[in-house]
């Protein structure tokens, strides 16, 4: 099983904290998010992942090599102009459709979060119910909302602070639940990304749940999970660890 780690972003949230650092190499109590990250998905087995690159990415593929990239294979996709979360899922497709079993899915896993959710039961969840995505999702807080019906299909995305809502599939309730930013994805999921250039990849999720694809929310409210985007994301992830709430 592969992996996409989503790493490019600037990080304008974490500022002061990325003026001189990538995002994924901000302090974490003496760790850095991508060694979060990568300790998680070796653990869960993973040892093939791509990264996107964008700022400061010369110190990434520093870090990568003083530390043997964590004793995995790693490539780096390098965006010159960045291309969200979509286009550089798009862009580094290559690197997830050259498998040995064309029919295994990948995760495509945030930089910014750390969680301690349970990835063999979201793999398994995604597998059982023959998914072509699967989010992993909670009833928390957020300021954009993805929108699921009582199957947990996505059917929209609802804005937290003006309560803009788009709706590609009428049901009778929706569950308003935020996103964490952990996804798995069956790999014939790249091939329908008709989208081009910079783009989200909910823009994609929600095309392909209008037309009927399964893309599934994974409910994740047992779990712990934070947001490594801001400053009291970091401070408080460090003392998550530092207590032992969550260890990785």
């Amino acid at each position: 099983m592969k992996a996409m780690i989503l790493a490019a972003g600037l990080g304008t949230r974490l500022r002061p904290l990325t003026d001189d650092r990538p995002k994924a190499l901000v302090d974490i109590a003496g760790r850095a998010p991508l060694e979060l990250t990568l300790t998680r998905l070796r653990d869960f087995g993973i040892r093939d992942v791509i990264i996107n690159t964008h700022h400061f990415a010369e110190m990434m593929v520093e870090y990568l090599a003083e530390h043997q990239n964590f004793g995995m294979r790693i490539e780096i996709s390098h965006e010159d102009d960045l291309l969200d979360t979509g286009g550089g899922l798009k862009k580094a497709a290559h690197f997830l459709l050259d498998s040995s079993s064309a029919d295994e899915p990948f995760i495509l896993h945030n930089v910014d979060v750390i969680s301690n959710i349970d990835l063999h039961r979201m793999v398994r969840f995604h597998t059982e119910q023959q998914a072509l995505a699967t989010l992993a999702v909670q009833d928390r807080k957020t300021s954009r909302y993805l929108l699921f019906d009582g199957a947990s299909q996505l059917c929209g995305r609802k804005s937290g602070k003006d309560g803009n809502t788009e709706v590609v599939r009428p049901a009778p309730h929706l569950n308003a639940l935020a996103f964490n930013g952990i996804h798995v994805i069956s790999p014939r999921l790249l091939n329908m990304m008709t989208e081009d250039g910079a783009f989200s990849i909910i823009t994609t999720y929600l095309r392909l749940a209008a037309s009927g694809e399964r893309i599934l929310g994974f409910r994740a409210d047992e779990y712990h999970w934070r947001d490594l985007g801001t400053p009291e994301g970091v401070a408080q992830a460090a003392r998550d660890l530092s207590t032992g709430r969550i260890s990785v």
